[in-house]
C-alpha cells in the first residue's frame, strides 16, 4: 500500500480540527478538568492533527508557508512525548484560537488544490 498524499493527510487534519470544533461546541474550558473523555479525545485529536501534518511534501509546505506546519508536528510530539505534563490550557487555547482560521485555510487549499 503506497504511503498517504498530501490530500488524505490534509483531510486528517482539517477532519480532526473539525472534530475538536465539534466537541467543544458549547463547553467551557473547565470541562476539560472534569470530563477525562473530552480532554483525551481532544490531545487524540491534536496528535492526529501533527503527525498528519509531518507527512505533508516540502512541495506543499512551500507552497503554502502561512500555515504552521512545524508548530501542529511539535504540539504533537509535545503531548505524546510530555504525556504527564499536559497543559489542558494550552490543549483549550489551541483548539479554540488556532484551529478555526486553520480550518477555513485548509478549506481554500482544498479547493486551490482540486482536492
Amino acid at each position: 500500500m503506497p504511503p498517504p498524499d498530501d490530500a488524505t493527510r490534509l483531510y486528517h487534519i482539517l477532519d480532526s480540527a473539525c472534530k475538536a470544533a465539534v466537541f467543544v461546541r458549547g463547553k467551557s474550558r473547565e470541562d476539560l478538568d472534569s470530563d477525562e473523555l473530552l480532554a483525551l479525545a481532544l490531545v487524540r485529536l491534536l496528535e492526529v492533527i501533527g503527525e498528519a501534518s509531518t507527512g505533508i511534501t516540502e512541495r506543499l509546505r512551500a507552497k503554502y508557508p502561512e500555515i504552521p506546519w512545524r508548530e501542529m508536528a511539535n504540539t504533537r510530539n509535545r503531548l505524546i512525548h510530555g504525556y504527564f505534563d499536559i497543559s489542558y490550557d494550552l490543549v483549550w487555547e489551541t483548539i479554540t484560537k488556532e484551529l478555526p482560521p486553520l480550518t477555513r485555510r485548509l478549506k481554500r487549499i482544498f479547493k486551490e488544490e482540486n482536492y
